[in-house]
C-alpha cells in the first residue's frame, strides 16, 4: 500500500458559502471521501467489513488547521497517510492542497479512526488480515 494516498476533489458551487469560499464543514467531507477511497485502494470495502466482520470505522478525534481558503472550481488534492497505529485505531495525517504549480497547503489535520463492533459500538481490534494491510501486525 502506498504510504501517502491522494484523491482529487473539485470544488462545486454547493461547497462554497456566500463569500465564495469553501464552507469549513465541507473540508471534513473532502477528507472523508479521501479516507474512503484510501480504504478501497487498500482492498477494504466498508460494507463487507460491516456485514462479514461486524466492524465499522468511526472518527473519534479530529484536529485541523485551516491555512488558506479554497474557492469555487478549485481542484484540490486530498492526501491521507497512517502516522500511528494502535490495536483498535489508526491515526491519519491528512492534507488538502490546491492543485497547481505551487500546490498551496490549504488545510492539514490529524484524524483518529477507531475500529468498532457494529452491535456494541465498543472498540475491537482489527482482524489480522486487515491489520496486515496497514502494517499493524504485532501492534499492541
Amino acid at each position: 500500500m502506498n504510504p501517502v494516498f491522494v484523491w482529487p476533489v473539485r470544488v462545486y458551487y454547493e461547497d462554497v458559502d456566500l463569500g465564495g469560499i469553501v464552507y469549513y464543514a465541507n473540508y471534513m467531507k473532502f477528507m472523508e471521501r479521501a479516507r474512503t477511497e484510501w480504504l478501497r485502494a487498500a482492498g477494504i470495502d466498508q460494507l463487507p467489513l460491516k456485514e462479514q466482520h461486524g466492524l465499522i470505522f468511526a472518527v473519534v478525534e479530529l484536529q485541523t488547521r485551516f491555512r488558506k481558503p479554497a474557492r469555487f472550481d478549485d481542484v484540490l488534492q486530498v492526501s491521507c497517510a497512517v502516522v500511528a497505529t494502535a490495536r483498535a485505531s489508526l491515526t491519519l495525517k491528512q492534507e488538502i492542497h490546491r492543485e497547481g504549480p505551487h500546490g498551496e497547503l490549504l488545510l492539514d489535520g490529524d484524524v483518529r479512526i477507531a475500529c468498532l463492533d457494529v452491535q456494541t459500538l465498543r472498540p475491537r481490534p482489527l482482524p489480522p488480515q486487515l491489520a496486515s494491510r496497514f502494517n499493524l501486525a504485532g501492534v499492541e
